[in-house]
């Protein structure tokens, strides 16, 4: 059974690694380092309010067996090794029964907000008193994350007898193939499994890169929708948006519903044409669906929203940044598209029931805020194009008269970009490292920052609980700034190692 030989670069645009650093705590001692530094950051720090990210099993014995699985997980390679195929996925999936048929979906791509606009759906589903499976990645802490049933993560128990259910499946998938199943592709088939034995009424699911090849896509979603496109993963996907594009329309299925975000012109030139080929129906957001008016608001903010079936006001949503709200607007249509709402059936969801479930909305590590005084806030924009909206939503939503930035990025991605887009905002910026392996080497991280901000504006400290609390420092030694503030970035990664870090627990 062959398998590829070099594990540095075998995860994909979930940024995989993620799924087993829990697991490999005890051998990695940068995590040990982070562990070790959040007894001192947490005396710095309060706890996030309304948590939705779960912590580890309490019960020794659970937690043993949910570190076991993510340890044989680990063991396994991402897809980006391998010729792209849904080969593997699908032979899972017959011999498991065809489990991702036993409810429709709402399947999501795009280069950026792609989980938020998950959880909004998921959200808007759930107050409408249908049960709900939600597939996402990354995770910001635990890897029960990925998987929610009812809007919450999957127990860790239920987890791990997911696993152990499928396991002999696996195995016998294992035998037949060249290479093995793939840790995506293995997690892929636990959660249509865990949503088909629940059973879920819809499932929501995020593609983890691109779409036609995407472990996720043996599904057929009624609805696709795609977030928007932007350059990233080039040497995978494509150099331009438009190529980009036409690997994310693989999601497009016949005669589905099309839920477009505002698009490049090449972008929405390449998915319109996918969907007239399979007799698709397109809904494009400022065409169909947009928003109609926003305003900031305490903790969120207020928008009025028109649908494919008319306008919904004074929804409140307690996200932060224009890119949410476009987010909103997308994920809106959608579950109206899902409940059948449109030009042939002109009609508007109940008011009062969007508005409680968009009310309830969570992001966490999408400008969450985790501390105050001075106020610190994790996102995890890893790109140019995430990095912008973040800014925007950072310069919009919070007075900040100094505002220190903490970043660490993956090596694959356009650093110089990031920390241009960031700039602006930036009165200094901390550059570290975070539990990845794959992390930029600090470095040479420094030496972009400083061409980017000079050299007097860039501390560089290795550690991220040094990080954090020199950028902590230097937010609170400033005392004649009365708005100062931290930002965390760069990374899912070091969102979620920071969370960690900052949490008290």
């Amino acid at each position: 059974m062959s398998e590829p030989s070099d594990r540095s670069d075998q995860f994909d645009d979930s940024e995989q690694f993620h799924d087993i650093v829990d697991a490999e705590t005890d051998r990695d001692p940068d995590l040990a380092v982070i562990e070790a530094g959040s007894r001192t950051l947490r005396a710095m720090s309060g706890p996030p309010q309304g948590d939705p990210v779960p912590s580890r099993p309490l019960d020794p014995e659970v937690d043993k067996a949910l570190r076991d699985v993510e340890t044989e997980l680990s063991t396994r390679w991402g897809e980006t090794k391998l010729e792209p195929s849904v080969t593997r996925i699908a032979a899972l999936m017959d011999v498991l029964g065809e489990p991702q048929r036993a409810y429709p979906s709402i399947h999501i791509t795009g280069t950026n907000g792609k989980t938020s606009t998950a959880r909004m759906i998921e959200a808007l589903l759930g107050a409408f008193d249908l049960r709900t499976g939600r597939y996402t990645s990354p995770h910001v802490q635990t890897i029960t994350e990925r998987i929610s049933l009812d809007g919450a993560p999957i127990e860790a128990e239920r987890f791990v007898e997911t696993y152990r259910d499928i396991k002999p499946y696996v195995e016998l998938v294992d035998a037949r193939e060249e290479y093995r199943l793939s840790f995506f592709e293995v997690l892929t088939g636990m959660a249509y499994a865990a949503f088909a034995d629940a059973p879920v009424d819809v499932a929501v699911v995020e593609v983890g890169m691109g779409g036609t090849w995407d472990a996720t896509n043996v599904i057929d979603g009624s609805v696709a929708v795609v977030t928007p496109i932007d350059l990233d993963h080039t040497d995978r996907l494509g150099d331009t948006t438009g190529a980009i594009a036409g690997e994310k329309s693989g999601i497009i299925k016949p005669d589905a519903t099309v839920i477009l975000a505002q698009q490049p012109v090449d972008a929405a030139q390449v998915l319109l044409k996918k969907a007239v080929e399979v007799d698709a129906t397109v809904a494009r957001e400022g065409m169909e669906f947009g928003i109609v008016s926003r305003e900031v608001a305490v903790g969120g903010q207020l928008l009025t929203l028109r649908g494919l079936g008319g306008e919904y006001d004074n929804v409140f949503l307690p996200l932060y940044g224009a890119h949410q709200a476009h987010n909103a607007a997308v994920a809106l249509a959608a579950v109206e598209a899902f409940f059948g709402i449109g030009s042939q059936h002109a009609r508007t969801l109940d008011l009062d029931t969007v508005r409680r479930a968009f009310a309830q909305v969570a992001s966490p590590g999408r400008l969450e805020v985790v501390r105050s005084s001075p106020t610190v806030i994790l996102d995890a924009a890893h790109n140019p194009h995430g990095a912008r909206a973040t800014a925007d939503g950072i310069t919009e939503s919070f007075g900040f008269s100094r505002l220190i930035g903490v970043v660490s990025t993956s090596g694959d991605k356009d650093a110089r970009g990031l920390l241009e887009a960031f700039e602006p905002i930036f009165a200094e910026v901390v550059v570290t490292a975070n539990s990845n392996p794959r992390a930029t080497d600090v470095d040479a991280l420094a030496a972009i920052a400083v061409e980017v901000f000079g050299e007097d504006r860039v501390v560089v400290e290795p550690r991220l609980d040094d990080a954090l609390e020199a950028a902590i420092t230097l937010a609170e030694e400033h005392e004649e700034f009365s708005g100062a503030g931290v930002l965390v970035t760069g990374s899912i990664f070091t969102v979620g190692d920071a969370r960690l870090l900052l949490k008290r627990g």
